[in-house]
């Protein structure tokens, strides 16, 4: 019964961690633990009270500095220049460019919103379609949170003991280059009729772009590179990201003024509040599922009748693409992945590997149609209507799951750069 209130809260549009809660108060009700309601509020407390998530309304923040200092136009003239020249080379300029956001926001729905109300209306002027240019600014968005510093890798480290942020960090360096590479390939293919031969520029404005465009990159630089040497905690980085994004926007640039900020921190606190509340439900429901053993009595049947590691992968695979359709990506990982972390190791998966696989899958559920947050956020810019958007994202969502399906069958792929350098 616990599951149905839960399933029908979902299906007629309560929000997750409202449905989590309802659920847990028919438990609390008809249950026979002890003290139940204060054990279910110790637990919602109990998931927040972290140092270590402390770094995600940091991050947020940061991303939210870099957004409002004006990095976005110069990340596009900067990749502009690197692949702008290319057989549709605006379009390559749209998913190079997420490349570059990604060190920034680690959020794939900040890089659709900042970088669609640019691109969209810029790939129109081109020639390009609007929804094939809203469906390229949201399929490309899905890289921000797999190459570091990414809020989903921060959040599953802290839902999996033992597993490393910064060995996650450098898993995901290949998977979301990988994608850049092959939405490219796809572009090269399919879409570079529409592109109009770009102007050429003085050399003297391609250095000035240039070194407006390799500011930014600092930070990323500085915060993953920090992590890995072990200077700084995670926490302590994204600390450093916020004073490094507040030196860029309000000293360098000049973008950022002392009045900007109040809204600045209301949208981060906003934004960190929706995260925080899905994470203490979604923390009481899983001390929930395993004061019920359901985790143990899940992995014993999954290891009796699934025999082999790449069938137990390419199920999970479907099944957070399922739950992707219906579940925003962080609580479907804060809901499943306690019960599927321990099969997993169970059946002999690298964690940091199983880790990449569910972020990946779970950021491709962005732009899945009826739930996906990208979509819905690339058609506020573009007005284009979600049918003919999800029309038009169906290829880049099966190239998407092309790589999906290289990084789970190739591991190499992914714990190739950790192994390398010492995780």
């Amino acid at each position: 019964m616990v599951y149905l209130i839960l399933l029908v809260s979902l299906a007629i549009g309560v929000p997750v961690a409202f449905a989590i809660v309802a659920a847990l108060l028919y438990f609390m009700a008809v249950g026979e633990l002890p003290y139940q309601l204060a054990a279910v509020a110790t637990q919602m407390f109990s998931g927040i009270n972290s140092f270590a998530l402390l770094a995600i309304p940091l991050f947020i923040l940061a991303g939210e500095l870099m957004n409002e200092s004006g990095i976005t136009v110069r990340i596009i003239a900067f990749s502009k220049i690197l692949v702008g020249r290319l057989r549709g080379g605006l379009a390559h300029v749209n998913i190079w460019a997420s490349v570059i956001f990604a060190g920034l926001s680690g959020s794939a729905v900040a890089d659709t919103s900042a970088l669609g109300r640019v691109f969209i209306p810029e790939m129109e002027k081109e020639g390009y379609p609007r929804d094939f240019a809203a469906a390229l600014t949201a399929a490309s968005s899905v890289i921000g949170p797999i190459i570091p510093p990414s809020i989903p890798v921060i959040i599953y480290a802290l839902i999996v003991s033992g597993v490393s942020v910064p060995a996650l960090f450098l898993a995901g360096i290949v998977p979301g280059l990988l994608l850049a590479i092959f939405l490219s390939g796809y572009v090269m293919i399919f879409a570079g009729k529409y592109q109009k031969q770009p102007t050429a520029l003085p050399t003297r404005e391609k250095r000035k772009i240039l070194l407006e465009g390799v500011i930014p990159l600092f930070m990323p630089v500085f915060v993953v590179g920090s992590i890995l040497l072990g200077i700084v905690t995670p926490t302590e980085a994204a600390a450093f990201a916020v004073a490094y994004a507040l030196f860029v926007g309000m000293v360098i640039f000049r973008k950022i003024h002392l009045r900007d900020l109040p809204s600045i921190f209301t949208r981060t606190m906003v934004d960190t509040a929706v995260i925080m509340i899905i994470i203490s439900a979604v923390a009481a429901a899983n001390w929930l599922l395993t004061f019920n053993r359901v985790p143990n009595m899940l992995t014993d049947l999954t290891l009796a009748y699934i025999a082999s590691e790449w069938t137990f992968l390419l199920a999970v695979i479907v099944l957070f693409l399922v739950a992707g359709l219906f579940l925003e990506g962080i609580a479907a990982m804060l809901v499943l992945v306690p019960i599927l972390h321990p099969i997993a190791v169970g059946m002999g998966v690298d964690p940091v590997h199983f880790g990449i696989i569910v972020i990946f899958n779970l950021m491709v559920g962005l732009i899945t149609p009826p739930m996906g947050l990208c979509l819905f956020v690339a058609d506020s810019v573009a007005n284009v209507g979600l049918a003919r958007l999800s029309r038009r994202i169906l290829p880049l969502f099966l190239v998407e799951l092309l790589v999906l399906l290289i990084i789970t069958f190739v591991p190499a792929t992914v714990t190739g750069l950790p192994r390398l350098l010492g995780y």
